[in-house]
Order: C-alpha cells, then sequence, then structure tokens
C-alpha cells in the first residue's frame, strides 16, 4: 500500500507467514483504527464481519442463480388480468384486496433446493476461510513466542521479538524481552564474579603453597601440600561449573568422532586404560555443539570412569534417535536408588571415597547440564557385571552451522 512504510527485515527466527504481514499492516493504516486492540475484541469483530459478508454473498449468488421468474410476473412484462365482473382501478374505484391464493398460485415458493444449497456452501465456505484466517491471525505472535522461548535456552543473545499482535500478544512479548535481557545481565554479572573469585581465590593459595616449601618438616610440608591441592581443585571444578552455565561459546557442526578419539589419545597418554570399543569408529553424522563445553561433557565422563573403575571403554552409536556416546568402567557402580541424584551438583554417595580419588561432586553435574544445553541427555545406569554406564545422547545436526572438526 503507498501509506505504508517499507517493512524492515525480519530475523530468521521470525515466522514467515502472511498473517505477519496482516498484522503490520493493521497497525500501520487507517484500518487499525477500526480493528480492537484485545484479541477478544478482534476475534468478534472478525466473526461477525465475516457473517455479514457470508449472508450477503450467499444471498447475492442464490438470487442472481435462481431460476427466472414466469414471464406474466416480470416487472417489464403484462401484469395478470383481473377476475371477470371486477372494476377497474382506474376508473375511479379503489382497487380490490390482492388475491394471495391467486398469486401464490403464479409465484414460485421459497428458494429452490439447488439455491438453498448453494446459501448453506457458501455460508460454511465463508465461515471456514474466516476461521482459518483469523486462527493464523490470532496465533501467530504466540507461535513466535514459543519460537524464541525454545531458541533461548541455547542462544541467550537472540535479537529481542518484535512487540506485534494484540494487546495481549504485545504484553506477553515484551515482557519476554525484559526477561531475556535481565537474564543476559546475570549472566554477565556472574561472569565477572567468576573472574573475580578465580584471581582473589587463588592468589592466596599460591602465597600459601610458597610458605608451605618453606617448613622444615617434611610431614607437615607434605600434609599442608596435599589439603592446598585438594583446595585448588575444589576451586577450580567449582568455577568451572560456574563458567559452563554463562558460556558464549559459538555453537559449530562437531565431529564427535574425531572428538573423542582426541579426548581418548589424551587419556592413553596420560597412562590411564581407556579405549574405544572396536568397530564403532565409523563414522557418525555430525552434531551441533560448542566445542569447548562438549569436550569438557566428554573429559568429565572420562575421567569419572578413570578415577572410580580404574579404565573406561567407550562406545560410539548413531540411530534414529541421535549419536549415542557411552563410557563404560568397571567400578563399584552406584547405588540404583542414587543414580539420579549424583547428577546435581556436589552431591557424594560416599564423601571419603571422593576425598581419597579427588573428586568433588560437580564432574557428573557439569556433563549433565552441558548435555541439557545441547538438547541432549545424560543417563546413568549400573552394568550387568558390575561398573557404572554413562550415555550421553546428543540430536543430529538439524541446521547449518560452521563445520568444525574436533
Amino acid at each position: 500500500m503507498a501509506g505504508l512504510k517499507e517493512t524492515p527485515p525480519r530475523s530468521a527466527a521470525a515466522p514467515q507467514g502472511d498473517a505477519f504481514f496482516l498484522g503490520a499492516a493493521l497497525r500501520k493504516n487507517w484500518l487499525a483504527k477500526l480493528v480492537p486492540d484485545s484479541l477478544f475484541g478482534r476475534l468478534a469483530w472478525l466473526l461477525g464481519l465475516t457473517v455479514l459478508c457470508s449472508h450477503v454473498l450467499a444471498l447475492t449468488l442464490m438470487f442472481e442463480m435462481r431460476p427466472d421468474m414466469r414471464p406474466d410476473l416480470r416487472a417489464d412484462g403484462p401484469l395478470p388480468r383481473p377476475p371477470p365482473g371486477a372494476v377497474r382501478w382506474d376508473g375511479g374505484m379503489p382497487p380490490p384486496p390482492p388475491d394471495f391464493a391467486s398469486f401464490k398460485n403464479h409465484h414460485h415458493g421459497g428458494p429452490p433446493p439447488a439455491g438453498l444449497l448453494l446459501d448453506i456452501g457458501v455460508r460454511l465456505a465463508a465461515l471456514l476461510l474466516a476461521a482459518w484466517v483469523a486462527a493464523r491471525w490470532l496465533s501467530d505472535p504466540i507461535r513466535r513466542l514459543a519460537g524464541a522461548a525454545r531458541e533461548l535456552g541455547h542462544n541467550i543473545h537472540r535479537a529481542p521479538l518484535p512487540e506485534a499482535g494484540s494487546l495481549e500478544c504485545r504484553e506477553a512479548t515484551r515482557v519476554f524481552n525484559q526477561m531475556q535481557q535481565h537474564i543476559r545481565a546475570q549472566l554477565a554479572q556472574r561472569d565477572q564474579f567468576v573472574a573475580a573469585v578465580s584471581h582473589d581465590l587463588r592468589t592466596p593459595l599460591t602465597r600459601l603453597a610458597l610458605r608451605v616449601e618453606s617448613l622444615q618438616d617434611a610431614g607437615e610440608r607434605q600434609r599442608f601440600s596435599r589439603d592446598i591441592a585438594e583446595m585448588d581443585t575444589m576451586i577450580r571444578a567449582t568455577l568451572d561449573y560456574l563458567r559452563g552455565a554463562a558460556d558464549s561459546e559459538p555453537w559449530v557442526a562437531l565431529d564427535l568422532a574425531a572428538l573423542v578419539d582426541s579426548l581418548v589419545q589424551d587419556q592413553q597418554e596420560a597412562g590411564h586404560e581407556v579405549v574405544v570399543e572396536p568397530g564403532t569408529g565409523v563414522p557418525l553424522a555430525p552434531v551441533r555443539a560448542q566445542a569447548s563445553a562438549l569436550r569438557r561433557c566428554i573429559s568429565n565422563l572420562l575421567d569419572n570412569a578413570v578415577r572410580y573403575g580404574g579404565g573406561a571403554q567407550v562406545r560410539l552409536t548413531e540411530d534414529a534417535q541421535g549419536v549415542c556416546v557411552t563410557v563404560l568402567d568397571r567400578g563399584p557402580g552406584i547405588p540404583e536408588a542414587e543414580l539420579t541424584e549424583v547428577l546435581q551438583p556436589f552431591y557424594r554417595v560416599e564423601a571419603s571415597r571422593n576425598r581419597n580419588t579427588g573428586g568433588v561432586g560437580l564432574g557428573l553435574a557439569s556433563a549433565n547440564d552441558i548435555a541439557r544445553q545441547h538438547s541432549g541427555c545424560l543417563q546413568l545406569s549400573n552394568c550387568v557385571g558390575g561398573g557404572l554406564q554413562a550415555e550421553l545422547r546428543l540430536p543430529r545436526l538439524a541446521a547449518p552451522v560452521k563445520k568444525l572438526s574436533n
């Protein structure tokens, strides 16, 4: 339309439906004054207008397409003759009352069956079309809001939603954009907190480690060094866990088999018994992932298997649901009642065992959080012959992104 301004380009997350353009046009021209602002008002206005238009259209088609009346009843044809003995009304006498029985014999009573079917069909078609248009028009902002909510879990830095639609939809969109802005601000504050804590805690630990080296008693020096190392491990694990939730690393197309092979080689070079199950090195479908985060996730699973099982066996599979990385160990396993509890931060199955083996209670929790960030899941189960099985399942790549091998 001439009165409309040029519409700015929409983001990739915005839907491409014609209903969105219809709503935008109504807000930018004089028709917006006739359209109610609330969702209920728009629905009532649209249905009322549709019923009116369907009646006019149906009646017009019915009378245009019905059979012609008898020639002697047409407006341009001859009038029916008066009955015998009647006085003509043009001779000064009043006209006789109409003979309804005679008129009924000359007139077709009611619409014909074909016209009735046409009337019903046109009205029904108009109502169905209006219902479809109304559903698209009114639900388009809701669908756009639902899509943005799904994307928010993967991309907190996405562009804000345009405030379009009815009054209720615009208010919901405004609140959603404010929520997204608050979350970004909180994550930025947490990044600053993590950086500050990392510096403030490691600096005194470094000074303490230097002072311990000056102790004369070897036993005391060894005990202090062990406590300092444990504190450093706990601080590093906690900061890594906090940093992982706010990671803004870009998403790439990742070769999962190459990533697992690289991590297995690192474990083998460190002297750990970690192998890839034969026959699972076949090419797998790429996954959409944050490379460093997913690397940390699988590394935590391998470290957990080495720490409690003395080694690990890795299996790579692919099925209709996606790609799966399974890590099996030969350790004592986990009680069935605690298989889900160990995925919570700082949860320890046995505190003494964790202290002796260097565990903090964040490895599996961090891996579980990273799996959920990648729209996947981490499931733990005990093997039949003993040991723990950790199954990381990830969806296949659904959208083209930057390719990265490992």
